[in-house]
């Protein structure tokens, strides 16, 4: 049989290359596309609102839509699960070595983003949400990443009064005419352009390798690099200063602490939403966040071998705990109480659900 494969690929090819549409025209194979068949596939929806479908959707729906369609991969927050996309977050870290490029701290036009969900979203179900639940998931984005309050309701009536953080941050792409002759056959250099060739910089960590066995020596790789480059001088002070108060100031402070057993159980529910990036209980080990046990009471970095943000190093040396009080404040809106924080969700919504989960968070400190 072996014999006759070269002959079945060559008529693969021919049938392949017939079927394209120059000789399809010219040979009177299949037809011309009907309006109605392109029009169909005519999603595009350009910055200036042109190709907006009519609707609109809330920010509340799209919390609700976003947890069963989008969630098991860019998380309950949009903070990104494993290394799927993190879709809210990185605020002011376009100029860091290494930028969070998110759809907040990065795009500037929304209409590439209800574009993008109405055309490629569910991953694996693309194409099966109508509109109405787009604007809702898109109203929802935005809530994460604090560019709307959490009563907005977005339409294609007031989709242009969004303004993207980033939408300055982009200029016209200008090359055609400032570059390109430089570039010319005539002015290209193959060989011995430069005298010597010197290595100033290194590739950035994308955080897209999988953890699998094998692999350690990349992530423990990146991680001696980062230490080396930029290891805290005043961090083993702070460590050692509060090593010793943590554990002989939290059991006090726990002891004459309320505590409301189905409060509790409530909060264990909504703790779902956290964890994603938080363990607590026996076994817990540090994430995306740090170990959640012992938290209510302790000092903001109560976790020695966690790496905070400055924002929380700083309040630690002013001798910030997390107090239900400062818990509270937190678990609302993150970001205004310590906007460099890594915590990447918007917040919880209602009171009785940061009342529930800092209950359950006191089962788990003591």
């Amino acid at each position: 049989m072996s014999k006759f494969l070269p002959k079945l690929i060559l008529t693969t090819a021919l049938s392949a290359t017939l079927a394209m549409p120059a000789f399809a025209e010219k040979l009177g194979l299949g037809r011309a596309a009907l309006p109605e068949e392109i029009a169909a596939w005519n999603h595009d929806i350009s910055p200036n609102g042109e190709g907006l479908p009519i609707g609109s959707g809330s920010v509340e729906d799209g919390e609700m839509i976003f947890s069963e369609n989008c969630a098991v991969c860019h998380g309950e927050f949009a903070e990104g699960v494993g290394n799927w996309p993190k879709l809210a977050g990185g605020d002011g870290t376009l100029a860091d070595k290494d930028p969070l490029k998110t759809i907040g701290s990065y795009w500037p036009y929304l209409s590439t983003v209800y574009d993008y969900v109405r055309r490629s979203m569910p991953f694996g179900n693309a194409q099966t949400m109508s509109d109405d639940d787009v604007y809702a998931i898109t109203a929802y984005l935005l809530y994460s990443n604090y560019i709307v309050d959490d009563d907005f309701v977005l339409s294609n009536e007031n989709f242009l009064d969004v303004e993207m953080p980033n939408a300055g941050g982009f200029v016209v792409d200008d090359r055609p005419s400032s570059e390109y002759a430089i570039f010319t056959e005539a002015n290209a250099c193959y060989e011995n352009c430069k005298d010597t060739v010197e290595i100033t910089k290194r590739a950035t960590v994308l955080d897209v390798t999988p953890e699998e066995a094998g692999t350690e020596s990349v992530t423990d790789a990146a991680a001696v690099v980062e230490e080396a480059v930029e290891t805290p001088v005043e961090m083993p002070a702070v460590e050692e200063a509060t090593a010793e108060p943590v554990a002989e100031e939290a059991p006090v402070e726990m002891a004459a602490m309320s505590f409301d057993a189905d409060l509790a159980a409530q909060g264990e529910k909504v703790f779902k939403k956290c964890a994603a990036c938080h363990q607590v209980g026996e076994g817990a080990k540090n994430k995306t966040g740090p170990v959640l046990n012992g938290v209510v009471g302790a000092p903001i970095t109560h976790i020695s071998d966690f790496k905070y943000s400055k924002d929380f190093t700083d309040a630690h040396a002013e001798g910030f705990s997390w107090t239900e009080a400062n818990l509270s404040e937190y678990l609302a809106k993150p970001k205004a109480m310590f906007p460099k924080t890594k915590m990447t969700f918007a917040g919880l919504k209602k009171d009785e659900e940061i009342a529930a989960v800092i209950e359950y968070l006191k089962s788990v400190s003591q």
